[in-house]
């Protein structure tokens, strides 16, 4: 039996990564990110366990790296579902859309998430969270920004804290109010994305200021 090529090898180890990536986000969303071993992942990936540690320094790494993905391709969905658009204010309803709907839907995955980049550990760089922030600068870059690399980690960090104010456990604030006020600060019409339900929030305009040309109203993307 003539040895697996180097591609072969390389396809193996990244659907056994992709396996382990999944089975974290499925676990943890579950049953919660303490409760959730190592071992547990690697069994209901189907790997040995020793796999784990070989693809990551630990559980945080992991857990980061699988939410990550998830992010990513939740993102890419959205920004790349039927009708497929161009428009540069369209997508980045969509990703803030997106993002919001993640809070909304998979609570316990995303505080642990948010609890995991406030500890020590810190953000993680990985292949999954470079993923992710090329489609948040591709975003602001087809929004119009004229200084994307400057404006795509403010909105990545204005993402971060809706969802900490969505998932925030006993004060959660309303998922249609968070959306109104980002709209409101890039200039988006609030029938753009997926408007949840249909209705604005309450006290917040559907118009932002004046725009032209799908470029950004004045200081909305710094």
């Amino acid at each position: 039996m003539s040895p697996r090529s180097a591609s072969v090898n390389e396809e193996l180890r990244r659907r056994s990564r992709e396996r382990l990536l999944q089975a974290t986000v499925d676990l943890v969303g579950e049953r919660g990110y303490e409760a959730t071993t190592l071992g547990d992942i690697a069994d209901r990936a189907g790997s040995a366990r020793g796999l784990v540690s070989y693809y990551f320094p630990g559980k945080r790494q992991l857990f980061q790296s699988a939410v990550h993905r998830l992010m990513h391709r939740t993102l890419e969905d959205a920004l790349e579902r039927e009708p497929r658009t161009a428009d540069g204010r369209e997508r980045l309803a969509r990703a803030v859309d997106a993002i919001l709907g993640l809070a909304v839907d998979r609570p316990v995955l995303m505080r642990a998430h948010m609890a995991g980049i406030l500890q020590a550990e810190g953000f993680v760089q990985c292949p999954e969270q470079q993923r992710l922030a090329f489609l948040l600068r591709d975003t602001m870059e087809r929004y119009g920004s004229p200084d994307p690399d400057t404006d795509y980690p403010l909105l990545r960090a204005l993402l971060m804290g809706a969802v900490f104010a969505v998932a925030l456990p006993g004060a959660p604030m309303p998922r249609t109010r968070l959306r109104a006020e980002l709209f409101q600060r890039y200039g988006l019409d609030w029938e753009l994305g997926s408007p949840p339900g249909g209705e604005p929030a309450g006290g917040t305009s559907q118009q932002g200021p004046d725009r032209s040309a799908g470029r950004p109203a004045d200081g909305a993307a710094r």
